[in-house]
């Protein structure tokens, strides 16, 4: 494993014919030991108001539909739902007070306010390292395209059973004309 790289979930390797060379014995033994959480995540927490909680229902079907909704990563879904309602949050502000601030000074020569430097709105950054968390918790979940992609399992083919069908059935009998 090469560091900052995250490991390839055990059922892909196997899916993919063992990469790694690792032997297919061993990576069914590793599948057998690894924990196996409880299916089914709790209620939303009450205190996840408004777009937050709207996110926890949503993300919460979309785990189910996936079967990927256990109960230990109630925690980690909680927080994805509140840095996106933290992010929404920043962007609204900006929205509404623009990207950018001035910083104002007195003039001591006219006695007026004027612009003296311009700098980002503190909810730029904000939203910014807010969108970071959520996608980093959304990563975990596979609710992006590349960690789907990261956790997607291809079933087998049916092709070698078809195959193996048609050659496990008796032969046809070729009725030869000789002229």
């Amino acid at each position: 494993m090469r560091p900052g790289r995250k490991p390839t979930p055990v059922k892909a390797q196997i899916a993919a014919g063992d990469p790694r060379k690792k032997g297919v014995h061993k990576l069914e033994q590793q599948l057998a030991a690894e924990p196996k959480a409880s299916r089914g995540l709790p209620p939303c927490p009450k205190h996840l108001k408004g777009r937050a909680r709207a996110a926890w229902t949503f993300w919460s079907r979309e785990l189910e539909a996936m079967t990927i909704d256990c109960r230990p990563d109630a925690h980690m879904l909680e927080g994805a739902c509140v840095a996106y309602d933290a992010a929404v949050d920043a962007y609204e502000t900006i929205l509404k007070q623009g990207r950018l601030i001035a910083k104002k000074a007195l003039d001591p020569a006219t006695n007026k306010l004027v612009v003296v430097d311009v700098k980002p709105h503190p909810a730029v950054r904000q939203g910014n390292q807010a969108w970071a968390l959520m996608r980093s918790f959304c990563s975990e979940f596979g609710l992006s395209p590349v960690s789907r992609m990261r956790l997607a399992i291809e079933k087998e083919d049916g092709g070698d059973a078809d195959l193996m069908e048609l050659l496990g059935r008796p032969r046809e009998k070729r009725t030869v004309v000789v002229q």
